[in-house]
Parts: C-alpha cells; sequence; structure tokens
C-alpha cells in the first residue's frame, strides 16, 4: 500500500522555525519527485514546494522561498520542509505529495505547480503567540 505519512506539526510562535517530515512507503521513494502543499483553514491549497527525485533541484513560491527549505534523504525514504521566520499567514495543514511525472525527463523549472498523485494525511502547523 502507498503511504505518505507526514509529522512534526506543531504550535510555534511568529519568528520561530519548525521541521516537519514525511514518511513514504509502497514505492521506490527515490523515483519520484515530491511536493508540499498546504492549506489553511477557509481557504483552498497552496503549493509550498518541490523537490526532483535525486534531491539536487529545488523549487518555491515567492511566499515562502528563503525561509523554507524542502530537502529528502533517499536512503530514509523520508521528505523534510524547514521552516524559518514563521509568520502567522503560514498556518495551515502541511500535506507531502508525490509528483506524478519525472521532474527531470519533463524539464520541469518550478514555473507551474507540478500535478500530485498521492497525498498524506497532512500535520497541523500553528504560527501564534
Amino acid at each position: 500500500e502507498i503511504q505518505l505519512v507526514e509529522s512534526g506539526g506543531g504550535m510555534v510562535q511568529p519568528g520561530g522555525s519548525l521541521r516537519i517530515s514525511c514518511a513514504a512507503s509502497g514505492f521506490t521513494f527515490s523515483n519520484y519527485g515530491m511536493s508540499w502543499v498546504r492549506q489553511a483553514p477557509g481557504a483552498g491549497t497552496e503549493w509550498v514546494s518541490s523537490i526532483n527525485s535525486g534531491g539536487g533541484k529545488t523549487y518555491y513560491p515567492d511566499s515562502v522561498k528563503g525561509r523554507f527549505t524542502i530537502s529528502r534523504d533517499n536512503a530514509k525514504n523520508t521528505l523534510y520542509l524547514q521552516m524559518n521566520s514563521l509568520k502567522p499567514e503560514d498556518t495551515a495543514l502541511y500535506y507531502c505529495a508525490r509528483v506524478s511525472f519525472d521532474m527531470d525527463k519533463m524539464n520541469y523549472d518550478g514555473s507551474y505547480i507540478p500535478l500530485t498523485d498521492v497525498w498524506g494525511q497532512g500535520t497541523q502547523v500553528t504560527v501564534s503567540s
């Protein structure tokens, strides 16, 4: 069974940092690009970041660029998101998701949100004083 299980969410003060993780199973993790997507209360989903299968290429929207860092450990089948300088508007349910196409073969350049086909259940991040 293909599974993505997020963990590490919690409450943090504005300006603080948090690292969330996503454990993958049921598929060859190292063959797939991965993304983080978030959904704030009452809002639609927002793309947060993506990383190619090897981990050498990362992509971010302007809203988190310079504050968030996506990474992966293919030996541990785990995806990470390091979040620094957190703001109240970063409060959301954070999902990891598997990218549905080969980012390298498609020469993905970060100019559009990559399609995803498997999502986890999410981990809550709340930024509040």
